[in-house]
Protein backbone atom coordinates (compact mmCIF):
# COMPACT_ATOMS: atom_id res chain seq x y z
CA UNK A 1 0.00 0.00 0.00
CA UNK A 2 1.22 3.19 -0.98
CA UNK A 3 2.06 6.37 2.19
CA UNK A 4 0.75 9.42 1.76
CA UNK A 5 0.26 12.88 3.72
CA UNK A 6 -1.82 16.03 3.28
CA UNK A 7 -2.20 19.26 5.63
CA UNK A 8 -5.37 20.76 5.49
CA UNK A 9 -4.81 24.23 6.65
CA UNK A 10 -7.56 27.45 6.25
CA UNK A 11 -5.31 30.20 5.95
CA UNK A 12 -4.05 28.02 2.49
CA UNK A 13 -7.46 29.77 1.53
CA UNK A 14 -7.87 30.19 -2.44
CA UNK A 15 -11.41 32.10 -2.64
CA UNK A 16 -14.68 31.59 -2.28
CA UNK A 17 -16.46 28.52 -3.67
CA UNK A 18 -18.21 30.17 -6.85
CA UNK A 19 -21.63 28.50 -6.97
CA UNK A 20 -21.37 29.01 -10.71
CA UNK A 21 -18.50 26.26 -11.00
CA UNK A 22 -21.26 23.83 -11.56
CA UNK A 23 -22.76 25.10 -14.33
CA UNK A 24 -23.92 22.99 -17.30
CA UNK A 25 -24.79 23.36 -20.82
CA UNK A 26 -27.58 22.63 -23.08
CA UNK A 27 -27.22 22.60 -26.62
CA UNK A 28 -29.50 21.89 -29.82
CA UNK A 29 -27.14 18.46 -30.33
CA UNK A 30 -28.61 15.09 -30.96
CA UNK A 31 -30.97 13.97 -28.54
CA UNK A 32 -30.22 16.75 -25.37
CA UNK A 33 -33.35 19.08 -25.79
CA UNK A 34 -35.73 16.37 -28.12
CA UNK A 35 -36.08 13.22 -26.20
CA UNK A 36 -33.92 15.04 -23.02
CA UNK A 37 -34.94 17.64 -21.40
CA UNK A 38 -38.13 17.92 -23.83
CA UNK A 39 -40.40 14.99 -25.14
CA UNK A 40 -44.29 15.70 -25.04
CA UNK A 41 -46.67 12.71 -24.42
CA UNK A 42 -43.83 11.13 -22.32
CA UNK A 43 -45.04 9.76 -19.00
CA UNK A 44 -43.35 11.77 -16.93
CA UNK A 45 -43.80 15.19 -18.62
CA UNK A 46 -45.63 18.38 -17.44
CA UNK A 47 -47.83 20.38 -19.67
CA UNK A 48 -45.38 22.12 -21.22
CA UNK A 49 -43.73 18.86 -22.35
CA UNK A 50 -40.62 18.98 -19.89
CA UNK A 51 -39.54 15.72 -18.80
CA UNK A 52 -40.19 15.42 -15.34
CA UNK A 53 -37.59 12.71 -14.82
CA UNK A 54 -34.97 14.52 -16.11
CA UNK A 55 -35.61 17.86 -13.96
CA UNK A 56 -35.67 15.79 -10.91
CA UNK A 57 -32.01 14.62 -11.81
CA UNK A 58 -30.90 17.92 -12.78
CA UNK A 59 -31.87 19.52 -9.25
CA UNK A 60 -30.32 16.33 -7.84
CA UNK A 61 -26.73 17.25 -10.01
CA UNK A 62 -26.84 20.39 -8.84
CA UNK A 63 -26.59 22.65 -11.06
CA UNK A 64 -26.75 26.18 -10.68
CA UNK A 65 -26.46 27.81 -14.71
CA UNK A 66 -26.77 26.83 -18.27
CA UNK A 67 -25.06 27.66 -21.72
CA UNK A 68 -27.53 28.21 -24.60
CA UNK A 69 -28.06 27.05 -27.41
CA UNK A 70 -24.43 26.28 -28.54
CA UNK A 71 -22.08 25.09 -29.20
CA UNK A 72 -21.64 24.93 -32.53
CA UNK A 73 -25.22 25.23 -33.23
CA UNK A 74 -25.30 28.76 -32.00
CA UNK A 75 -22.88 29.81 -35.16
CA UNK A 76 -25.70 29.31 -37.61
CA UNK A 77 -28.97 29.87 -35.56
CA UNK A 78 -31.70 32.56 -36.09
CA UNK A 79 -33.18 32.83 -32.39
CA UNK A 80 -36.50 34.33 -34.46
CA UNK A 81 -37.01 30.92 -35.85
CA UNK A 82 -37.95 29.61 -31.91
CA UNK A 83 -40.24 31.86 -30.60
CA UNK A 84 -43.83 32.54 -31.23
CA UNK A 85 -46.14 29.46 -31.98
CA UNK A 86 -44.99 26.78 -32.57
CA UNK A 87 -47.23 25.58 -35.92
CA UNK A 88 -45.97 29.00 -37.26
CA UNK A 89 -41.97 28.27 -36.75
CA UNK A 90 -39.86 27.12 -39.26
CA UNK A 91 -38.04 23.99 -39.77
CA UNK A 92 -33.61 24.72 -40.69
CA UNK A 93 -31.14 22.53 -41.48
CA UNK A 94 -28.56 23.06 -39.01
CA UNK A 95 -25.45 22.41 -40.64
CA UNK A 96 -23.04 22.11 -37.22
CA UNK A 97 -24.66 18.70 -37.00
CA UNK A 98 -25.57 17.98 -40.18
CA UNK A 99 -29.63 17.77 -38.62
CA UNK A 100 -32.60 19.39 -38.70
CA UNK A 101 -33.80 21.78 -36.40
CA UNK A 102 -37.69 21.69 -35.43
CA UNK A 103 -37.67 24.94 -33.36
CA UNK A 104 -40.31 23.34 -31.11
CA UNK A 105 -38.06 24.60 -28.38
CA UNK A 106 -36.66 28.47 -28.42
CA UNK A 107 -35.50 31.15 -25.52
CA UNK A 108 -38.68 31.12 -24.23
CA UNK A 109 -38.93 27.58 -23.58
CA UNK A 110 -35.99 27.45 -22.52
CA UNK A 111 -35.79 30.21 -19.71
CA UNK A 112 -39.15 28.86 -18.32
CA UNK A 113 -37.32 25.48 -18.43
CA UNK A 114 -34.35 26.77 -16.20
CA UNK A 115 -36.81 28.48 -14.26
CA UNK A 116 -38.26 25.05 -13.15
CA UNK A 117 -35.14 23.60 -12.69
CA UNK A 118 -33.81 26.31 -10.59
CA UNK A 119 -31.11 27.58 -12.65
CA UNK A 120 -29.36 30.64 -13.85
CA UNK A 121 -29.65 31.10 -17.67
CA UNK A 122 -26.55 31.40 -19.62
CA UNK A 123 -26.80 32.92 -23.22
CA UNK A 124 -24.77 33.07 -26.42
CA UNK A 125 -25.33 34.99 -29.46
CA UNK A 126 -24.24 34.06 -32.98
CA UNK A 127 -21.20 36.27 -34.04
CA UNK A 128 -20.43 33.64 -36.78
CA UNK A 129 -23.34 34.22 -39.57
CA UNK A 130 -24.91 37.56 -37.59
CA UNK A 131 -23.52 39.98 -35.98
CA UNK A 132 -24.12 42.94 -33.74
CA UNK A 133 -27.79 43.75 -34.46
CA UNK A 134 -28.83 40.23 -34.00
CA UNK A 135 -27.13 40.19 -31.06
CA UNK A 136 -28.80 43.58 -29.91
CA UNK A 137 -31.98 42.19 -30.70
CA UNK A 138 -32.03 39.52 -28.47
CA UNK A 139 -30.63 41.18 -25.65
CA UNK A 140 -33.76 43.28 -26.65
CA UNK A 141 -36.00 40.72 -26.75
CA UNK A 142 -35.29 38.93 -23.41
CA UNK A 143 -34.17 41.86 -20.99
CA UNK A 144 -36.05 44.71 -21.81
CA UNK A 145 -39.34 45.13 -19.78
CA UNK A 146 -42.03 46.27 -22.06
CA UNK A 147 -42.68 49.43 -24.66
CA UNK A 148 -40.35 48.37 -27.76
CA UNK A 149 -41.42 46.02 -30.31
CA UNK A 150 -39.30 43.32 -29.51
CA UNK A 151 -39.97 43.76 -25.64
CA UNK A 152 -43.62 43.39 -26.58
CA UNK A 153 -43.20 40.54 -29.01
CA UNK A 154 -42.12 38.51 -26.16
CA UNK A 155 -44.66 39.49 -23.79
CA UNK A 156 -47.12 38.66 -26.81
CA UNK A 157 -45.43 35.15 -27.00
CA UNK A 158 -46.63 34.48 -23.57
CA UNK A 159 -43.51 36.05 -21.68
CA UNK A 160 -45.00 38.95 -19.62
CA UNK A 161 -41.45 39.32 -17.31
CA UNK A 162 -38.50 40.21 -19.01
CA UNK A 163 -36.33 36.84 -19.05
CA UNK A 164 -33.35 39.17 -17.31
CA UNK A 165 -30.29 37.49 -18.64
CA UNK A 166 -26.82 38.45 -16.96
CA UNK A 167 -24.16 36.37 -18.48
CA UNK A 168 -23.56 36.13 -22.62
CA UNK A 169 -21.15 34.52 -24.00
CA UNK A 170 -19.90 36.53 -27.61
CA UNK A 171 -20.01 34.23 -30.45
CA UNK A 172 -18.47 30.08 -29.84
CA UNK A 173 -15.38 28.27 -30.26
CA UNK A 174 -14.07 31.07 -33.34
CA UNK A 175 -10.76 29.96 -33.47
CA UNK A 176 -12.13 26.37 -35.03
CA UNK A 177 -11.70 25.68 -38.69
CA UNK A 178 -15.24 23.73 -37.88
CA UNK A 179 -17.15 26.83 -37.29
CA UNK A 180 -19.48 28.33 -39.38
CA UNK A 181 -18.26 31.93 -39.41
CA UNK A 182 -14.50 31.01 -38.37
CA UNK A 183 -12.60 34.06 -38.01
CA UNK A 184 -9.25 34.71 -37.08
CA UNK A 185 -8.22 36.36 -34.10
CA UNK A 186 -8.30 39.88 -34.97
CA UNK A 187 -11.36 39.73 -36.58
CA UNK A 188 -12.68 38.16 -34.27
CA UNK A 189 -11.62 40.57 -31.23
CA UNK A 190 -12.93 43.22 -33.90
CA UNK A 191 -16.84 41.65 -33.93
CA UNK A 192 -16.73 41.02 -30.58
CA UNK A 193 -15.74 44.46 -29.30
CA UNK A 194 -18.29 46.00 -31.55
CA UNK A 195 -21.11 43.97 -30.50
CA UNK A 196 -20.14 43.84 -26.93
CA UNK A 197 -19.76 48.20 -26.96
CA UNK A 198 -23.51 47.82 -28.39
CA UNK A 199 -24.82 45.17 -25.92
CA UNK A 200 -23.10 47.59 -22.59
CA UNK A 201 -24.88 50.45 -24.36
CA UNK A 202 -28.39 48.91 -23.43
CA UNK A 203 -27.53 47.27 -20.50
CA UNK A 204 -23.80 48.39 -18.46
CA UNK A 205 -24.09 45.40 -16.09
CA UNK A 206 -24.29 42.41 -18.23
CA UNK A 207 -21.52 40.19 -18.17
CA UNK A 208 -19.82 39.17 -21.32
CA UNK A 209 -17.71 36.21 -22.39
CA UNK A 210 -15.33 36.84 -24.86
CA UNK A 211 -13.84 33.04 -27.27
CA UNK A 212 -10.98 32.09 -26.34
CA UNK A 213 -9.34 29.00 -27.64
CA UNK A 214 -11.20 25.82 -27.84
CA UNK A 215 -8.44 23.68 -26.97
CA UNK A 216 -4.71 23.70 -25.67
CA UNK A 217 -3.44 22.12 -28.68
CA UNK A 218 -4.77 24.77 -30.96
CA UNK A 219 -1.94 25.83 -33.03
CA UNK A 220 -2.99 29.48 -31.98
CA UNK A 221 -3.27 29.22 -28.60
CA UNK A 222 -1.96 32.02 -26.71
CA UNK A 223 -1.73 33.89 -29.55
CA UNK A 224 -5.69 33.71 -30.17
CA UNK A 225 -6.35 34.94 -26.19
CA UNK A 226 -3.32 37.83 -26.38
CA UNK A 227 -5.00 39.39 -29.90
CA UNK A 228 -8.65 38.71 -28.67
CA UNK A 229 -8.02 40.86 -25.01
CA UNK A 230 -6.31 43.37 -27.21
CA UNK A 231 -9.63 44.14 -29.24
CA UNK A 232 -11.91 43.51 -25.88
CA UNK A 233 -10.14 43.70 -22.32
CA UNK A 234 -11.99 46.74 -21.35
CA UNK A 235 -15.27 45.51 -22.65
CA UNK A 236 -15.37 41.71 -21.37
CA UNK A 237 -15.50 40.11 -17.78
CA UNK A 238 -14.45 36.62 -19.11
CA UNK A 239 -12.54 34.40 -21.86
CA UNK A 240 -13.56 31.01 -22.11
CA UNK A 241 -11.91 28.06 -22.25
CA UNK A 242 -12.80 24.81 -23.93
CA UNK A 243 -11.44 20.96 -23.01
CA UNK A 244 -12.11 17.46 -23.79
CA UNK A 245 -10.30 14.94 -22.74
CA UNK A 246 -10.47 10.68 -23.40
CA UNK A 247 -8.55 7.71 -22.73
CA UNK A 248 -5.91 6.82 -25.56
CA UNK A 249 -5.76 3.02 -26.16
CA UNK A 250 -3.07 1.68 -23.47
CA UNK A 251 -2.76 4.52 -21.52
CA UNK A 252 -4.98 4.60 -18.53
CA UNK A 253 -2.38 6.47 -16.24
CA UNK A 254 -2.12 9.12 -18.62
CA UNK A 255 -5.71 9.60 -19.05
CA UNK A 256 -6.28 9.62 -14.89
CA UNK A 257 -3.86 12.65 -14.91
CA UNK A 258 -5.81 14.56 -17.64
CA UNK A 259 -6.78 17.02 -15.30
CA UNK A 260 -2.62 18.52 -15.41
CA UNK A 261 -3.92 19.71 -18.69
CA UNK A 262 -6.37 21.80 -17.68
CA UNK A 263 -4.18 23.11 -14.61
CA UNK A 264 -1.41 24.11 -17.66
CA UNK A 265 -4.27 25.55 -19.88
CA UNK A 266 -6.10 27.81 -16.79
CA UNK A 267 -2.34 29.27 -15.62
CA UNK A 268 -1.94 29.84 -19.02
CA UNK A 269 -4.97 31.89 -20.29
CA UNK A 270 -4.62 33.87 -16.66
CA UNK A 271 -0.66 34.92 -17.30
CA UNK A 272 -1.30 35.61 -20.86
CA UNK A 273 -4.89 38.18 -19.76
CA UNK A 274 -2.60 39.79 -17.01
CA UNK A 275 0.55 40.33 -19.28
CA UNK A 276 -2.71 42.03 -21.86
CA UNK A 277 -3.82 44.09 -19.25
CA UNK A 278 -0.30 45.19 -17.67
CA UNK A 279 0.42 46.10 -21.40
CA UNK A 280 -2.71 48.51 -21.87
CA UNK A 281 -2.41 49.62 -18.33
CA UNK A 282 -5.43 48.28 -17.02
CA UNK A 283 -6.19 47.76 -13.25
CA UNK A 284 -8.90 45.31 -14.56
CA UNK A 285 -8.94 41.51 -14.05
CA UNK A 286 -10.35 38.99 -16.67
CA UNK A 287 -11.33 36.05 -15.49
CA UNK A 288 -11.89 32.15 -16.96
CA UNK A 289 -15.37 30.75 -18.16
CA UNK A 290 -14.54 27.28 -18.70
CA UNK A 291 -17.48 27.17 -20.52
CA UNK A 292 -17.42 23.48 -22.43
CA UNK A 293 -15.15 20.70 -20.32
CA UNK A 294 -16.06 17.01 -19.95
CA UNK A 295 -14.41 13.48 -21.15
CA UNK A 296 -15.63 13.32 -24.92
CA UNK A 297 -14.72 10.38 -27.26
CA UNK A 298 -13.94 12.74 -29.90
CA UNK A 299 -11.74 10.30 -32.00
CA UNK A 300 -14.94 8.19 -32.18
CA UNK A 301 -17.44 10.72 -33.26
CA UNK A 302 -14.91 12.15 -36.13
CA UNK A 303 -14.34 8.98 -37.36
CA UNK A 304 -17.90 8.09 -37.56
CA UNK A 305 -19.53 9.41 -40.69
CA UNK A 306 -22.34 12.40 -40.79
CA UNK A 307 -25.94 10.95 -40.26
CA UNK A 308 -27.97 11.01 -43.63
CA UNK A 309 -31.12 12.92 -44.42
CA UNK A 310 -30.80 15.46 -42.27
CA UNK A 311 -32.38 13.91 -39.25
CA UNK A 312 -34.19 15.12 -36.16
CA UNK A 313 -32.65 14.80 -32.79
CA UNK A 314 -30.42 11.64 -34.15
CA UNK A 315 -28.48 9.69 -31.30
CA UNK A 316 -25.11 11.99 -31.45
CA UNK A 317 -21.84 11.84 -29.15
CA UNK A 318 -24.03 9.22 -27.05
CA UNK A 319 -21.07 8.07 -24.47
CA UNK A 320 -21.69 5.55 -21.91
CA UNK A 321 -18.91 6.24 -19.30
CA UNK A 322 -17.47 3.96 -17.39
CA UNK A 323 -15.57 4.15 -13.71
CA UNK A 324 -12.39 5.45 -15.04
CA UNK A 325 -14.14 8.47 -16.83
CA UNK A 326 -16.08 9.12 -13.81
CA UNK A 327 -12.44 9.55 -11.92
CA UNK A 328 -11.00 11.62 -14.42
CA UNK A 329 -13.94 13.71 -14.45
CA UNK A 330 -13.65 14.51 -10.53
CA UNK A 331 -10.09 15.37 -10.80
CA UNK A 332 -10.91 18.10 -13.57
CA UNK A 333 -13.65 19.29 -10.79
CA UNK A 334 -10.89 19.93 -8.35
CA UNK A 335 -8.75 21.48 -10.73
CA UNK A 336 -12.08 24.13 -11.50
CA UNK A 337 -12.03 24.24 -7.54
CA UNK A 338 -8.48 24.80 -7.06
CA UNK A 339 -8.65 27.52 -9.54
CA UNK A 340 -11.49 29.63 -8.13
CA UNK A 341 -9.65 33.08 -7.99
CA UNK A 342 -9.80 33.26 -11.41
CA UNK A 343 -12.41 30.33 -12.93
CA UNK A 344 -15.66 32.51 -12.24
CA UNK A 345 -17.79 29.96 -13.96
CA UNK A 346 -17.78 26.61 -16.12
CA UNK A 347 -20.01 24.33 -18.11
CA UNK A 348 -19.86 20.76 -17.81
CA UNK A 349 -21.02 19.42 -21.78
CA UNK A 350 -23.45 18.66 -21.71
CA UNK A 351 -26.42 17.98 -19.68
CA UNK A 352 -28.36 14.86 -20.94
CA UNK A 353 -27.49 12.47 -23.28
CA UNK A 354 -24.89 14.24 -25.22
CA UNK A 355 -21.56 13.15 -23.78
CA UNK A 356 -23.72 13.99 -20.40
CA UNK A 357 -24.08 12.93 -16.70
CA UNK A 358 -28.18 12.05 -17.52
CA UNK A 359 -28.98 9.16 -20.13
CA UNK A 360 -32.41 8.90 -21.29
CA UNK A 361 -34.64 6.24 -23.37
CA UNK A 362 -36.99 7.96 -25.43
CA UNK A 363 -40.37 7.60 -23.96
CA UNK A 364 -38.59 5.18 -20.90
CA UNK A 365 -36.09 5.53 -18.48
CA UNK A 366 -33.43 8.11 -17.42
CA UNK A 367 -30.93 7.05 -15.11
CA UNK A 368 -27.26 8.52 -13.26
CA UNK A 369 -23.93 8.02 -15.46
CA UNK A 370 -20.98 7.00 -13.60
CA UNK A 371 -20.00 10.67 -14.14
CA UNK A 372 -23.18 12.15 -12.29
CA UNK A 373 -21.63 11.22 -9.20
CA UNK A 374 -18.69 13.39 -8.28
CA UNK A 375 -20.00 16.42 -10.22
CA UNK A 376 -23.19 16.11 -7.74
CA UNK A 377 -21.46 15.32 -4.39
CA UNK A 378 -19.01 18.12 -5.49
CA UNK A 379 -21.63 20.54 -5.97
CA UNK A 380 -23.44 19.47 -2.59
CA UNK A 381 -20.37 19.71 -0.68
CA UNK A 382 -18.14 22.28 -1.65
CA UNK A 383 -18.89 25.04 0.48
CA UNK A 384 -17.53 27.95 2.05
CA UNK A 385 -13.88 29.18 1.31
CA UNK A 386 -11.89 26.66 -1.24
CA UNK A 387 -8.43 25.74 0.64
CA UNK A 388 -5.46 24.62 -1.24
CA UNK A 389 -3.83 21.35 -0.37
CA UNK A 390 -0.96 19.72 -2.09
CA UNK A 391 -0.71 15.81 -0.91
CA UNK A 392 2.88 14.31 -0.61
CA UNK A 393 2.87 11.16 -1.79
CA UNK A 394 4.57 8.92 -5.14
CA UNK A 395 4.63 9.58 -7.92
CA UNK A 396 4.47 7.91 -11.47
CA UNK A 397 5.27 8.41 -15.18
CA UNK A 398 2.86 9.09 -18.06
CA UNK A 399 3.70 9.43 -21.53
CA UNK A 400 2.07 12.89 -21.95
CA UNK A 401 2.38 14.93 -19.16
CA UNK A 402 5.59 13.38 -17.01
CA UNK A 403 6.08 12.17 -13.79
CA UNK A 404 2.73 13.57 -11.66
CA UNK A 405 1.68 12.73 -8.22
CA UNK A 406 -0.90 9.54 -7.39
CA UNK A 407 -2.94 11.70 -5.66
CA UNK A 408 -4.96 15.19 -6.54
CA UNK A 409 -6.91 17.12 -3.74
CA UNK A 410 -8.71 20.04 -2.59
CA UNK A 411 -10.62 21.68 0.39
CA UNK A 412 -13.37 23.35 1.26
CA UNK A 413 -14.17 25.51 4.40
CA UNK A 414 -17.36 26.82 5.97
CA UNK A 415 -16.04 27.69 9.20
CA UNK A 416 -17.58 24.82 10.73
CA UNK A 417 -17.26 21.99 8.26
CA UNK A 418 -14.72 20.49 5.88
CA UNK A 419 -14.59 18.88 2.72
CA UNK A 420 -12.15 17.32 1.29
CA UNK A 421 -11.78 15.67 -2.46
CA UNK A 422 -9.36 13.63 -3.44
CA UNK A 423 -8.61 11.25 -6.69
CA UNK A 424 -6.63 8.39 -6.43
CA UNK A 425 -4.78 7.86 -9.89
CA UNK A 426 -3.06 5.15 -9.03
CA UNK A 427 -4.17 2.56 -11.30
CA UNK A 428 -3.20 -1.13 -9.28
CA UNK A 429 -2.15 0.56 -5.75
CA UNK A 430 -4.44 2.10 -2.80
CA UNK A 431 -2.97 4.54 -0.99
CA UNK A 432 -3.24 5.14 2.56
CA UNK A 433 -3.79 9.02 3.41
CA UNK A 434 -2.87 10.71 6.76
CA UNK A 435 -4.47 14.07 7.13
CA UNK A 436 -3.04 16.78 9.39
CA UNK A 437 -5.73 18.80 9.90
CA UNK A 438 -4.82 20.55 13.60
CA UNK A 439 -4.71 24.14 11.91
CA UNK A 440 -8.48 23.67 11.11
CA UNK A 441 -8.68 25.25 14.69
CA UNK A 442 -11.21 22.60 15.76
CA UNK A 443 -9.74 21.38 18.75
CA UNK A 444 -7.60 23.00 21.64
CA UNK A 445 -6.82 20.06 23.77
CA UNK A 446 -3.28 20.12 22.07
CA UNK A 447 -3.85 15.76 21.70
CA UNK A 448 -1.82 13.77 19.04
CA UNK A 449 -2.55 14.02 15.91
CA UNK A 450 -5.22 15.38 14.06
CA UNK A 451 -6.35 17.02 17.30
CA UNK A 452 -10.13 16.84 17.40
CA UNK A 453 -11.45 16.75 14.58
CA UNK A 454 -12.75 13.30 13.35
CA UNK A 455 -14.26 12.08 10.17
CA UNK A 456 -18.22 12.21 10.23
CA UNK A 457 -18.75 10.62 6.72
CA UNK A 458 -16.59 9.13 3.91
CA UNK A 459 -17.65 7.74 0.36
CA UNK A 460 -15.71 6.15 -2.46
CA UNK A 461 -16.49 6.32 -6.17
CA UNK A 462 -14.94 2.94 -7.26
CA UNK A 463 -15.49 -0.81 -8.69
CA UNK A 464 -13.20 -3.89 -9.34
CA UNK A 465 -14.14 -3.33 -13.02
CA UNK A 466 -11.91 0.22 -13.99
CA UNK A 467 -14.57 -0.17 -17.22
CA UNK A 468 -17.72 -0.89 -15.56
CA UNK A 469 -20.87 1.11 -16.32
CA UNK A 470 -23.63 2.01 -15.48
CA UNK A 471 -26.98 0.98 -17.67
CA UNK A 472 -31.18 1.44 -17.53
CA UNK A 473 -31.29 -2.10 -16.58
CA UNK A 474 -28.56 -1.35 -13.87
CA UNK A 475 -28.28 2.08 -13.02
CA UNK A 476 -26.72 1.54 -9.17
CA UNK A 477 -23.75 -0.46 -10.19
CA UNK A 478 -21.43 2.58 -10.09
CA UNK A 479 -22.12 4.83 -7.01
CA UNK A 480 -20.79 6.26 -4.09
CA UNK A 481 -20.62 3.92 -1.07
CA UNK A 482 -19.37 4.51 2.39
CA UNK A 483 -15.72 4.01 3.14
CA UNK A 484 -15.44 2.49 6.41
CA UNK A 485 -11.36 2.17 6.08
CA UNK A 486 -10.51 5.06 8.13
CA UNK A 487 -10.13 5.90 11.92
CA UNK A 488 -9.74 9.77 13.50
CA UNK A 489 -6.60 9.26 15.78
CA UNK A 490 -4.69 9.95 13.87
CA UNK A 491 -6.50 10.70 10.64
CA UNK A 492 -6.09 8.10 8.46
CA UNK A 493 -8.25 6.75 5.95
CA UNK A 494 -7.73 4.64 2.92
CA UNK A 495 -8.35 5.26 -0.64
CA UNK A 496 -8.38 2.27 -3.24
CA UNK A 497 -6.90 2.25 -6.68
CA UNK A 498 -8.79 4.35 -9.42
CA UNK A 499 -10.78 5.90 -7.42
CA UNK A 500 -12.88 9.44 -6.12
CA UNK A 501 -13.41 10.14 -2.38
CA UNK A 502 -15.52 12.72 -0.47
CA UNK A 503 -13.84 13.01 2.88
CA UNK A 504 -15.97 15.01 5.48
CA UNK A 505 -14.47 16.42 8.58
CA UNK A 506 -15.90 17.96 11.79
CA UNK A 507 -15.24 18.47 15.49
CA UNK A 508 -15.22 15.62 17.53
Amino acid sequence: MLQAQLTIDPAHRVAPVRRRTFGTFVEHLGRCVYTGIYEPGHPTADEEGFRGDVLALTRELGVTTVRYPGGNFVSGYRWEDGVGPRERRPRRLDLAWHSTETNEIGVDEFVRWTRLAGLEPMMAVNLGTRGVQESLDLLEYCNIPSGTALSDLRIANGAKEPHDIRMWCLGNEMDGPWQIGHKTAREYGRLAAETARAMRMVDPGLELVACGSSGSSMPTFGTWEATVLEETYDLVDHISCHAYYEEKEGDLGGFLACATDMEHFISTVVSTADQVGARLGSRKRINVSFDEWNVWYMSRFQSAPPPPDWPVAPPLLEDHYHLADAVALGSLIITLLRHSDRVAAACLAQLVNVIAPIMTEPGGRAWRQTTFHPFAQAARYAKGEVVRVEPACPSYETAEFGEVPVLHAVATHDGQDTTLFVVNRSVREPVELEIDARALGMGTDGGTHGGAVRITEATTLTHEDVYARNTADDPGRVTPRPNTDHRSDPLRIVLPPVSWNVIRLSKA
